[in-house]
């Protein structure tokens, strides 16, 4: 695909130099804004949301992500790389400060992976003195990652949660009555999975025999909790939220799947509502990841919250105001969500992978065929187009042969969060 791609962005080059789409604001207060988590589609957004507000932008990753293909874009002054945090804590930690201190950073937003949520609310401490850090407390981020403390947060304020049990034993599940319960349960690791996240088996299983198989085979234990939560069925929701001092300032909801890379807005007021009493309630600050399950009677319960950017922030591609959600001191009359002419967001790839792979008549050809003609590719942009070719010709190409080389294998690529999800992976 390498010409078509090629081909492609020397085209909007050329259009972007002759008759560019949108022009840049020039602000009259202009911040520099540093922005973690370079690798994904949602740290591009916001760098790019920024720059054309007229701010300056920092993009930062860990080493292993070096080849980051959004370091390309024109919204980027910088890039720098950083150690892991689960690796080495202290160069992780240090290496913001220094980058905050030489850029002279005014504000730090995390695009966080799971992993790094922890790290990031650790950084915001020792960052105070030199910046502002948009994000929670450690205390905070761990409560609200963990998913059984979350339930237990959203009960105490009086909102829906499906039932959820804590497990740190396969024989917790094994000793549970669920000939009492009128929904079957599924259960999910507390500590983020990559892998064993989309597995949705209920239980109980067919047999005794096949339940007990089923949750030995999962690493529960003490240091490694799962959450056992009654599966309610109905379409299942996610929402971005970005929040100052409980005040909901940007919120977007969307129809969610289990590997999520199609966004397109919904209006559902019930949903809105939860959001907003919860972060309301919790006085929280950051930005907040919510996902949801509708009943057909149209009740609505919150599965789990994730302290960091959801991808259906790339909806905001086309808001001129996204930037000042994180930089107005003034509160907001009602939060931003995306302008009705926004389409729905995809990863060009993803689209061709299930086109060439998942057809079964003309009708889903036509489907798939309408998603990309009616939407938009996430990365892509007329105005600054160079990161579609290097995460395409660079990025994800580099990650698949270091792959190769080291023997690993790999389960899908990822083009959205740009990695390749592996066993035991970031």
């Amino acid at each position: 695909m390498l010409p078509f791609n090629l081909a492609l962005t020397l085209t909007a080059l050329v259009w972007s130099w002759v008759w560019p789409f949108r022009k840049r604001v020039i602000a009259s207060n202009p911040k520099t804004v540093m922005i973690s988590g370079g690798k994904m589609t949602k740290a591009l957004q916001l760098a790019r949301s920024f720059y054309m507000a007229g701010h300056r932008v920092i993009l930062v990753e860990t080493h292993k992500y070096w080849l980051v293909g959004h370091r390309y874009s024109w919204a980027v002054d910088r890039f720098y790389t950083i150690p892991d945090p689960k690796q080495d804590t202290e160069g992780y930690l240090q290496g913001l400060l220094d980058i905050a201190q030489k850029e002279q950073v005014d504000l730090y937003v995390p695009v966080c992976s799971p992993v790094a949520s922890y790290y990031d609310a650790l950084a915001k401490e020792l960052l105070a003195q030199q910046c502002d850090v948009f994000h929670e407390d450690a205390k905070t981020v761990q409560q609200l990652d963990d998913k059984y403390q979350f339930a237990q947060a959203a009960t105490n304020l009086g909102l829906t949660v499906p039932k959820s049990f804590k497990i740190t034993h396969p024989q917790q599940v094994l000793d549970f009555d669920f000939s009492k319960e009128t929904h079957p349960y599924i259960i999910k690791s507390i500590p983020y999975d990559s892998v064993n996240r989309l597995n949705l088996t209920k239980l109980p299983c067919a047999s005794r025999q096949d339940t007990e198989m089923f949750v030995n085979s999962l690493p529960i234990s003490e240091t490694k909790p799962w959450v056992m939560q009654e599966f309610i069925t109905g379409q299942e929701y996610c929402v971005h939220s970005t929040v100052k001092n409980g005040e909901l300032r940007v919120y977007c909801c969307c129809e969610s799947s289990a590997f999520q890379v199609n966004y397109e807005a919904v209006d559902i007021p019930e949903i809105k509502q939860w959001v907003t009493q919860f972060v309301q309630g919790m006085k929280l600050t950051g930005q907040m990841s919510f996902d949801f399950i509708r009943t057909p009677t149209g009740e609505v319960y919150a599965i789990e919250c994730n302290p960091r950017t959801h991808s259906a922030i790339t909806l905001f591609y086309n808001h001129p105001d996204l930037a000042k959600a994180y930089l107005d001191p003034e509160p907001f009359s009602e939060p931003l969500e995306p302008l009705a002419s926004a389409r729905p967001t995809y990863w060009t790839y993803h689209e061709f992978w299930r086109l060439v792979t998942h057809l079964s008549s003309l009708q889903e050809v036509a489907y798939r065929l309408g998603i990309l003609f009616k939407g938009k590719d996430a990365i892509f942009s007329w105005n600054d187009p160079l990161p579609f070719l290097m995460v395409h010709g660079w990025q994800i190409p580099l990650l698949l042969l270091k792959s190769l080389r080291q023997g690993k294998d790999w389960i899908r690529i990822d083009f959205n969060i740009g990695k390749l999800v592996q066993m035991g992976g970031d």
